[in-house]
């Protein structure tokens, strides 16, 4: 009797199959990972720019003549780069100089309902697209055009 050893080309092809699998599941979980990550880190650092902006900007009075420039070189920002987002962003004052905004623009539609599923506690308000963030809307499009601004007071 002969006894043959090895695999055949069957058992070969389905460990491959398998094995491949695994592999796509795993990366397709590294980027759900890395993207919440990265949510989180600009939370982060969206909350730390308005602590640093109050502090700065609080002493006199109000918030006028408040941007990313004005923030980059007083030290309340290291660069001028977005936290999330494209780098078209913004940070203005109101007309009357009693609250802040920071506008977001270019979030894909998950960084948008990342934003708008728990509002941070720091926003008094929050408009998405131009529309006031309520409990019954979203309004974050599927598209990676999405702006959120964070009014602060």
């Amino acid at each position: 009797m002969i006894h043959e050893r090895g695999a055949s080309m069957i058992e070969i092809i389905g460990v491959l199959a398998v094995a491949g699998l695994m592999s796509a599941a795993a990366i397709g979980m590294y980027n759900v990972i890395r993207n919440n990550q990265a949510r989180k880190i600009a939370s982060g650092e969206l909350e730390q720019l308005v602590r640093n902006t109050k502090l700065l900007m609080e002493m006199r009075g109000d918030y006028a003549g408040v941007s990313v420039n004005y923030l980059v070189e007083a030290g309340a920002l290291n660069n001028t780069n977005a936290p999330i987002g494209g780098d078209d962003w913004s940070v203005t004052a109101t007309t009357d100089g009693g609250a802040f905004s920071i506008n977001l623009t270019q979030l894909s539609e998950g960084e948008c309902q990342y934003f708008t599923a728990t509002p941070p506690k720091w926003a008094e308000r929050i408009l998405v697209n131009n529309v006031e963030l309520t409990s019954q809307t979203n309004n974050c499009f599927s598209t990676s055009i999405n702006q959120i601004s964070f009014i602060v007071k």
